[in-house]
């Protein structure tokens, strides 16, 4: 017997309900993919949090700088926890792999996708040189030279008042293209310095703390999250003070503030 082929009103039926399951699948896999890229951000910071202290514990409770000098590295340019290539946010991308691995930190991690996060989008973003690092050490953990920002830095690990609330690591989006220095906010004029990347759908950071643990800091201010993103879609122009426009950004502000460690002000 000869088997009935398919009409074209019964192929545009099934084209019809496949095109109704995926509009119902597609944001349910989407929300999936971001999971899974939070996961592995959060997963990301865990290491190098955990490779932080094991640098601290193995040189005696001192912390590795956070800085991030220039190659070539000396005796009066020594390395830090990662060192970037002389021609900074213009070298290429495998340069800059390179370098993060002549930094202190790479013998406890040993895996070049743990420094990005995977949802850090400033590789195709206008005005920005691939910018492969995501992420950045606070400044008061060893990562600027004692006396600058107005404050003075943690050095040894002592010096670090409940660890469990001081946060090390964090997302940067430096509008330069990559992430230059350490991440710093101003507690004495009470300003934002530096951007921080905001790479999650639900407005959220990833932040490592001193005594290992990760935490997600969900914004709540429009206007910090408008600021952050001109860092990213208006690096010529890019102001980096900004003081506090709102009781939200307030808010925001004080919990980052609290977690800023360092040993005192100037």
């Amino acid at each position: 017997m000869k088997k009935r082929a398919f009409t074209l009103i019964e192929l545009l039926v099934v084209i019809a309900i496949i095109a109704v399951l995926m509009a119902i699948l597609m944001p349910s896999l989407k929300r999936a993919r971001e999971q899974a890229r939070s996961l592995t951000c959060r997963s990301n910071v865990r290491t190098l949090t955990l490779a932080w202290l094991m640098y601290k514990d193995e040189n005696d409770g001192r912390l590795v700088s956070g800085q991030t000098p220039g190659a070539p590295i000396s005796t009066s340019n020594p390395a830090a926890w990662v060192v970037i290539p002389p021609s900074g946010a213009s070298s290429s991308i495998e340069d800059k792999k390179e370098y993060i691995q002549q930094g202190l930190l790479w013998p406890y991690v040993r895996e070049l996708e743990v420094y990005r996060c995977p949802s850090d989008r400033r590789r195709n973003s206008p005005g920005h040189q691939y910018a492969f690092r995501t992420y950045s050490i606070a400044g008061g953990m060893n990562a600027v030279p004692a006396g600058t920002w107005e404050i003075r830095p943690c050095i040894n690990y002592t010096d670090i008042k409940q660890p469990a609330t001081k946060y090390v690591f964090l997302a940067e989006c430096d509008p330069r293209g990559y992430n230059n220095g350490s991440w710093v906010m101003n507690p004495k004029s009470r300003q934002w310095v530096d951007p921080f990347g905001v790479w999650h759908r639900d407005d959220s950071s990833t932040l490592g703390y001193a005594d290992g643990h990760v935490e997600m800091q969900r914004w709540r201010s429009r206007a910090l999250m408008e600021w952050n993103l001109r860092s990213l879609h208006e690096p010529a122009s890019f102001a980096f003070y900004r003081t506090p426009a709102d009781d939200e950004e307030w808010a925001d502000f004080e919990v980052m503030l609290k977690g800023y460690a360092y040993r005192s002000l100037l």
